[in-house]
């Protein structure tokens, strides 16, 4: 996979509870509880990043963000509210853009990529 979108994008982000986002998790992926961020993409496959001629923004997906699981995590790891905020965008990005980590090889590749896209915005770990 090419980890580069090479065309705008356009991402919804909504910033939402744990009732919700629960109801949400519940709803689209069975598990009837609380998660810290849902992605939502709106293209299937891939190669729909890279279709050609296309001259408006790219509609990528949904980023869902549960401000007060983040607070809990943010608390739970020892940083700030806004570091964890950016790291589930920058994690629901990435699922937007065809990444999981289900298995570990994909895992790591993951979590390498995070961390190359934190570091590139001089957001360290605390």
């Amino acid at each position: 996979m090419n980890p580069r979108i090479q065309k705008q994008v356009e991402i919804s982000l909504t910033i939402t509870n744990d009732l919700e986002i629960q109801r949400l998790n519940a709803a689209y992926r069975g598990k009837d509880k609380p998660t810290d961020v849902l992605s939502f993409a709106f293209l299937d496959d891939e190669e729909d990043c890279f279709l050609p001629g296309q001259e408006m923004n790219l509609p990528l997906g949904d980023i869902i963000i549960s401000a007060e699981t983040a607070q809990r995590q943010a608390c739970e790891y020892g940083h700030s509210i806004k570091r964890e905020m950016i790291f589930l965008f920058v994690h629901g990005l990435l699922h937007l853009c065809g990444y999981d980590h289900i298995e570990e090889e994909d895992r790591v590749q993951m979590r390498q990529m995070e961390d190359a896209i934190m570091g590139r915005l001089h957001i360290m770990r605390e």
